[in-house]
């Protein structure tokens, strides 16, 4: 099968839909199918063609959120290398920009469109509106995203049941949605890959003592992200225990306001900040980690907890609904509500050592469950029915012409 994925974010732009672009593109590609990639050229405003035209950027604007641009949603230039693909599918991951010119492209030439919401897009609203009219924005938002994923694709997959409830519950969606979470690899943040060498000299390099209790968050550094909770609880976590340390890994536009932040609440000596991180190198900093953590809300699956639990790291984050199928309190993690449920759990588990054994392992078994082979074939399940559903509502006129094949074969 020759299958396009439009989108606007791929490499060398790094956050949670990227990850879930590339497992999937490896995912079909073990699988033995042929991937093409149409996405955005974050570094230059020219189109941009690679691994002999096997994937196209297409130039954009900024659009004020982190550093995601927006594309034409015709791009002529791209045109005639996408329709010398001859894909049998389109699986779109963004509802604008690209995502729209894989609506166009899949109408124009008669492909089947699939599409994935990922994005949670009113949490983001306010980056464009800069505080100004953010009801009315978001229900232009809600709109277009409705019209697109229940009007214009043909199947739609969600990736966890927070956002299956959000399209039924809220946008009222009639047509059947498919619950397939982003499989990994999770061979790369397996322990036995590191050894205790790596991890301590890493642990060195943080500043990290050998008898550091670590509390470890990944993730893009920006107001949705609860990084504040984190930062007011480590304050109070201190109190109990001054062998603290609270790494965050990664970057974002409030990166310099967290580290004024930890400083105003006399933290900072114990909160270690690493700034952007390259991808291949993120599983070696679950490795020195007792725990991780994440006060987010806004996720809409949570990879960052799979991967934790891959590298069999204890998982303690906010009760949400993007997190209830992954992390079961007592069993592989916990869940609070309030800060003083966090500030107790942790406490408690930077003192009970058996406790922390008995939940790695069982991070590890969760973690396992999400392979790459699984994800490929939940996905293919669905193109493979989205492909019958368009061959039986051919038009009328193609099946006469078969029958009379049909006829011609038997005489």
């Amino acid at each position: 099968m020759r299958i396009g994925l439009f989108t606007d974010t791929y490499t060398p732009f790094i956050n949670g839909v990227t990850t879930s672009i590339i497992m999937l593109e490896k995912a079909l590609k073990q699988a033995g199918h042929e991937v093409f990639i149409v996405t955005v050229n974050s570094e230059d405003i020219a189109y941009k063609y690679e691994d002999n035209t096997r994937i196209v950027r297409i130039p954009g604007i900024p659009i004020g959120i982190y550093d995601y641009r927006l594309t034409g949603i015709y791009p002529l230039k791209a045109l005639s290398i996408i329709k010398n693909w001859n894909l049998d599918i389109i699986h779109s991951h963004t509802e604008f920009g690209v995502g729209t010119f894989a609506r166009i492209i899949a109408k124009q030439y008669d492909i089947p469109l699939v599409h994935t919401y990922h994005t949670m897009y009113e949490d983001y609203v306010h980056y464009i509106t800069k505080g100004h009219f953010n009801r009315s924005s978001k229900k232009i938002v809600e709109y277009l995203t409705m019209f697109y994923c229940d009007k214009t694709a043909k199947k739609l997959i969600v990736p966890s049941k927070k956002t299956y409830q959000l399209f039924k519950e809220k946008y009222k969606v009639e047509k059947e949605i498919e619950i397939i979470p982003t499989g990994m690899e999770l061979d790369r943040f397996f322990q036995e890959k590191f050894s205790q060498e790596e991890v301590m000299k890493t642990k060195r390099e943080l500043g990290i003592r050998k008898d550091d209790f670590v509390i470890l968050f990944v993730g893009r550094l920006a107001k949705e992200k609860n990084v504040e909770f984190l930062l007011e609880s480590q304050s109070k976590i201190l109190k109990h225990n001054k062998k603290c340390k609270l790494v965050i890994v990664g970057s974002g536009p409030d990166y310099e306001h967290f580290i004024e932040y930890s400083k105003k609440l006399k933290i900072d000596k114990s909160v270690i900040f690493t700034n952007a991180i390259p991808w291949e190198e993120i599983p070696k900093y679950y490795q020195v980690a007792n725990i991780f953590v994440s006060a987010s809300k806004t996720e809409t699956q949570g990879l960052t907890i799979l991967e934790a639990m891959a590298a069999s790291k204890p998982v303690v984050c906010i009760i949400d609904d993007a997190f209830k199928e992954t992390v079961v309190s007592g069993k592989n993690g916990y869940m609070f509500e309030t800060q003083e449920e966090y500030v107790k759990i942790v406490t408690q588990l930077m003192k009970d050592k058996k406790t922390l054994e008995k939940l790695a392992i069982e991070a590890r078994k969760t973690a396992e469950q999400r392979t790459l082979k699984k994800f490929a074939t939940q996905i293919l399940k669905v193109y493979n029915s989205c492909l019958d559903e368009c061959r039986q509502n051919k038009p009328w006129y193609d099946k006469l012409i078969n029958r009379i094949k049909s006829g011609l074969r038997k005489e």
